[in-house]
């Protein structure tokens, strides 16, 4: 498990990049939602934990239907969030405290307030300005069905009729029609908006749903499929329809690269791409591709060192070969907080915080979302409290979850969130009472909090992953415990990383000096814990 060395290692390589979901950061305007003055209030909170970089979802004009991510005006802060001199106010806080900032591009699709789909709802069947999107004709002899039995990621029909019969489609929320990456001026249109923000300075795009964009030609039904959306045949894949993961997706990134390496300063591109393997994920990240993409195969694993293991070694089969190096992310604003995933609780804090070590140990870049440097769980939002599109279409509960604003200080709602005292301001989504214990304030003043340990760990990963070779070798360990060592160079001592994810303690007094530790060591024999993990100088 190699990656090639380089004189001059691009910032992004190893950085560790926090995500900042903008609406449930910090709201500086008193309103309960999040906004760009909040996030400049809390630089050098993020400049203290110790990361490198930040993204922030989308914060563009937009009617939030899917809170951001349909996208009215590209080149515009939505008044919700602030305005374009908040931006820049934000972006220069940022690299003042040597903080890169990555913004999101959503290139799927627009929202239905954008001006190109309101003008071809205005031109009608035929116009050139319909062919920006993907409007057909119906079927049946009326054409009152869809055009055909693809289903929305967020639940129902992928398709909804206009008031002249035809259909568009929207692979998410009816107010975020799919856009037609075939047309020219579609392409023209991103490579525009990619100037506007690396002219203004960001470091970065995130790229949402990059395996999008294509649809297969004719668009066929999805094999398998039954009328109501259900799934017939148990060997059919979500990454097998005809809407995900086409070939023309590359060449559209080959072109966005060209436009970043013509940018200086390292500018770059990571892609959320969900792929069905780590094979197809390397394909993303090819010397004239994206420069990342999310290791989501990571973030789905649950926490076994057969299956940690097996990740690994399919991660680094696939990047090798490409030149690229790998992600490695436990959670984001679309999925259960970590703490959950892991089983809750005491259990879940102890295997998070151990994945997190683990994570951080590796070669790579790591993505850290908002809030799991509190050891937040996950919150079980009430029914008339959701907002996710997700919950109001009928697929699902929705990741209201895993959005719920921050708490900074206090001991009662919003815990510093936004200005004013208890009562006097509502978030958008509500904090529940227990999110007194997992306050900032509350955190740093406990020296043997979540948040202490996250920003030990990531103090000693930049002070360390200098001096580390991007070579590592898997030790042998015993089925339950997942090993692995990193040799120093230059002179540099080496790093051992160890996770137990077994049932009894594991001796690990051959390992060298302890550095950072997600649990003491078990007390008189000074072994690992189960459900912990530990760094090692040799």
């Amino acid at each position: 498990m190699t990656q090639s060395s380089e004189s001059v290692v691009p910032w992004w390589r190893n950085a560790v990049c926090y995500e900042i979901y903008v609406r449930s950061f910090a709201d500086a305007d008193g309103d309960g939602v999040g906004d760009l003055l909040g996030v400049t209030s809390r630089l050098d909170y993020l400049e203290q934990l110790n990361v490198d970089a930040l993204w922030l979802t989308p914060f563009y004009r937009s009617p939030q239907a899917d809170h951001g991510y349909d996208v009215a005006d590209y080149r515009d802060v939505d008044p919700l969030f602030g305005t374009l001199a908040d931006f820049d106010e934000m972006l220069a806080g940022a690299h003042e405290r040597g903080l890169k900032v990555i913004v999101d591009l959503v290139p799927n699709h627009t929202a239905s307030a954008h001006p190109w789909f309101q003008e071809a709802l205005r031109a009608g069947r035929g116009s050139s300005a319909r062919e920006r999107y993907l409007f057909r004709d119906g079927r049946g002899p009326d054409g009152s069905l869809p055009p055909n039995n693809w289903q929305s990621v967020f639940g129902g029909p992928a398709w909804t009729r206009v008031e002249d019969g035809q259909w568009y489609l929207h692979l998410f929320d009816a107010g975020q029609p799919d856009l037609n990456w075939d047309h020219p001026e579609v392409g023209e249109e991103f490579e525009s908006v990619l100037r506007f923000w690396l002219d203004r300075g960001v470091d970065g795009f995130r790229v949402d749903v990059a395996h999008g964009l294509f649809k297969a030609s004719g668009m066929p039904d999805v094999e398998g499929l039954g009328p109501a959306g259900e799934t017939l045949d148990a060997t059919m894949t979500e990454w097998d329809r005809p809407y995900w993961n086409q070939p023309g997706v590359h060449e559209v990134y080959r072109g966005w690269r060209t436009v970043l390496d013509s940018y200086p300063g390292d500018r770059m591109m990571i892609g959320e791409a969900w792929v069905g393997s780590a094979e197809a994920m390397a394909h993303y990240v090819r010397p004239d591709e994206m420069h990342q993409v999310f290791n989501f195969h990571w973030l789905s694993t649950p926490f076994s060192a057969p299956a940690l293991r097996r990740v690994l070694d399919e991660t680094y089969a696939a990047v090798g070969p490409v030149g690229a190096s790998p992600t490695w992310v436990l959670s984001n604003h679309d999925v259960v907080r970590t703490v959950t995933h892991y089983g809750g609780g005491d259990l879940g804090l102890s295997r998070a915080k151990a994945a997190m070590l683990t994570m951080l140990a590796l070669p790579g870049s790591a993505y850290v979302y908002q809030g799991e440097e509190l050891g937040l769980p996950q919150v079980d939002v009430a029914p008339e409290d959701r907002q996710d599109p997700t919950w109001l279409r009928g697929g699902g509960v929705g990741r209201d979850g895993c959005r719920v604003p921050m708490p900074w200080s206090g001991s009662e709602p919003p815990f510093g969130f936004s200005p004013g005292g208890p009562g006097e301001v509502r978030t958008w989504i509500p904090q529940p009472d227990w999110f007194r214990d997992y306050t900032v304030e509350h955190e740093t003043r406990d020296p043997y909090s979540t948040l202490n340990f996250l920003t030990f760990a990531l103090q000693q990963r930049r002070e360390l992953v200098g001096g580390l070779s991007t070579t590592f070798e898997m030790l042998e360990r015993g089925d339950d415990v997942v090993a692995f060592r990193r040799d120093g160079v230059d002179g540099a001592r080496g790093l051992v990383c160890v996770v137990n994810c077994g049932t009894g303690d594991h001796p690990v007094d051959d390992l060298g000096t302890p550095v950072v530790l997600s649990a003491a060591l078990a007390e008189g024999t000074g072994q690992l814990l189960p459900d912990s993990a530990a760094w090692f100088l040799s």
